[in-house]
Parts: C-alpha cells; sequence; structure tokens
C-alpha cells in the first residue's frame, strides 16, 4: 500500500479516532528507545510548536524506537489547532504514563485538574526538556505544588524569561560548544547549530548548572553569517544547558535540559534537531549514539515565527490532527509580515 493511500486512509479516520482525547500519538518502532514513552507539548502564538513537535515526534519514534504522545492547543470548541487559546491545551493525562516531557509552550494556562498530571510528573522526579519560549511555558494564579504556574521556566528549567538579547527578526544564534563540558554526551554529533530566532537573554543560572552551548549573535539570518563583533558577544549568553529541579513536594529532583532555541524554522538545522534526540537519549538513561539519526520523516518546510492575532487567522488555517499525522508533510505558509528566509 503507497504512503499516499495510508495518508488518505489515515485522515479520513482520524476524527473518529482522536475526537476524545485531541491527541496525535506515533508508536514506536524498532530502536533504544523501544518501551519509552516522550510526551511532547506543544502551544505557543509565535514559534510554530504546533509544527515542530509532531516532526521531532516522528523523528524519536520513527528513527528511534520512542512512542511519542503530541498535545496541542486547541479552539475554545476543540475544532482546530489554535495556538492563541492559552487555555486549549488538551491531553496533559497522556503524562500518566510518559517517561520524558518535551515541552515548547508559551503562557498557557491549563485548569487546575489539568495541572494537576504536571505535578505529578514533576513530583517523580521525571526529566524535562524545554525549548524556546519554556522559559515562560505557563502564567496565571496556580501552581504545581509548591511551583506557581509563572515559576516553572525559573524553577524546573533553571531560567525564565529575561529578555531578547538579539534583534528580533533581524540577527540570529548560533550555537558555541562550551569547551569545559565538550566531550558531553548530549553534544555527540553536534558541530553546526544555526538559529534564526534571536539569542535570548539568561542570567539565573548558576554554577550547578551546566552549560554545554553559548549563543553567539549573528549578523543577521542567513546560516553562514558571521557572529557580531563587540559587547553583545562578550560574553555569548547559555544557549543550552543542563539543570537539576527541586521536585514540588521537596522530596526529592529531576534533571532538565534547555535551550533557547526551538523556533520551528530553527529546527531546519539537523544538529539542533540531533541536540535534543540526543538530549532524550541522555535523560532517560540511554547510550547516546555517535550520530543520531535525525532526517526527516516527512517533509518539512515550516512557516516563519511570529504572531498571528486574532481567532480567524487560525480558524481559516484550520489545522486538525490530520495535518500532521504520519505521511503528512509540513509545508504551511509564512504569517503577515514575516522576513525573507529561504533556507528551508
Amino acid at each position: 500500500m503507497s504512503r499516499f493511500l495510508i495518508f488518505t486512509l489515515i485522515s479520513c479516520l482520524v476524527p473518529a479516532m482522536f475526537a476524545k482525547d485531541f491527541t496525535l500519538v506515533f508508536e514506536g518502532s524498532e530502536g533504544p528507545g523501544k518501551g519509552k514513552h516522550i510526551v511532547l507539548v506543544a502551544g505557543d502564538e509565535e514559534y510554530r510548536s504546533e509544527e515542530s513537535m509532531p516532526m521531532l515526534a516522528k523523528i524519536l519514534s520513527q528513527h528511534h524506537g520512542f512512542t511519542c504522545t503530541v498535545i496541542f492547543s486547541w479552539s475554545a470548541d476543540g475544532s482546530f489547532i489554535d495556538p492563541n487559546n492559552q487555555q486549549g491545551l488538551r491531553g496533559l493525562e497522556a503524562l500518566k504514563s510518559a517517561d520524558l516531557m518535551l515541552i515548547g509552550t508559551r503562557f498557557r494556562r491549563p485548569s487546575a485538574q489539568d495541572g494537576q498530571h504536571i505535578t505529578d510528573f514533576l513530583n517523580a522526579g521525571k526529566p524535562v526538556i524545554g525549548i524556546r519560549t519554556a522559559t515562560h511555558a505557563f502564567n496565571g494564579p496556580d501552581k504545581f505544588g509548591s511551583i506557581g504556574y509563572g515559576q516553572f521556566g525559573r524553577l524546573v528549567l533553571g531560567e525564565q524569561w529575561v529578555s531578547h538579547h538579539g534583534h528580533h527578526k533581524k540577527e540570529g544564534a548560533r550555537g558555541v560548544i562550551e569547551k569545559a563540558n565538550a566531550s558531553h554526551p548530549i553534544l555527540r554529533g553536534v558541530a553546526d547549530v544555526f538559529a534564526p530566532s534571536d539569542v535570548y537573554g539568561v542570567k539565573h543560572l548558576t554554577d550547578a548548572d551546566t552549560v554545554l552551548l553559548r549563543g553567539a549573535v549573528t549578523e543577521n539570518l542567513e546560516p553562514t553569517s558571521a557572529p557580531v563583533v563587540g559587547a553583545q558577544n562578550e560574553p555569548m549568553q547559555a544557549l543550552a544547558w543542563l539543570h537539576t529541579y527541586q521536585t514540588p513536594d521537596g522530596t526529592g529532583t529531576g534533571t532538565s535540559f534547555c535551550t533557547t532555541t526551538g523556533a520551528a524554522v530553527d529546527l531546519v538545522s539537523a544538529d539542533l534537531r540531533r541536540l535534543l534526540v540526543n538530549a532524550s537519549y541522555s535523560l532517560l538513561g540511554l547510550n547516546v549514539p555517535a550520530a543520531a539519526k535525525v532526517d526527516f520523516v516527512d517533509s518539512f518546510k515550516p512557516s516563519f515565527y511570529g504572531f498571528c492575532k486574532g481567532s480567524a487567522y487560525w480558524k481559516a488555517r484550520n489545522l486538525t490532527l490530520a495535518s500532521f499525522a504520519l505521511g503528512a508533510a509540513t509545508e504551511q505558509v509564512d504569517p503577515p509580515g514575516s522576513p525573507e528566509w529561504d533556507f528551508r
């Protein structure tokens, strides 16, 4: 049966298969990750995590054997994926069986009941990977036990929202390996990380955190652009690091990995994808491959980052689970006001 026919059948069945749980599940193939469950949480207004998380889930499941569940932010009526709905996360109960959470949300406001799934996950001391806006993943008055929604980034990942250190949509970020930690397994096979999203300011890490990459601000958004000269890169901000978090109930600790890169267009960089795959292996106690396979499973030509205000935009896009199922290409349109970027 051709891949096209399989996708057509999946597309027809999706409304019936996923009407209740709103999640996209990729069963793991044979591989080192077989038997491990990764939950990837999308839901941000700006950096297209609804595009990047299914792509990463396909790589992790089809190339490495992990079973992956992708959680999206949905419209209030549940009819389409709506990154602008900060209360739209559906399916967090998947964390009950998760071994690892990979999160890229921004200012989400889950109910106390839904938030309890995250609290339970953290109290178990399970590992967390955060990308880009995960430093400000949640907002609102509720708590994950002793951790306020707004404290998630600082306490679980080691950093909160600080600032844009680079010129937004004008200057990019190049990963520079921290020499003292160059032999860390997460950096295995990682040599050339470039992200057209800018460098974030980072100021709350301590000597207890392990910095793996620094971020050099680059002159422009082209992957070959040189670092800017001067004080902006002296010193360079931390770009990727490991952090030990205290469980909300105070009884133990867990490990997190965070990178302030992670826009969908950043993940055109093969070595950035490899960094996240390596982090998944490492945090789950598996041997990190010498050169982890990170080829796209389906075509991935993501849209550029930027806010798309108002509900009409996402309603018109009408993204559903079928838009990102196995066999579906991710070739999205850039939002209005995007700069020209021809490197997908």
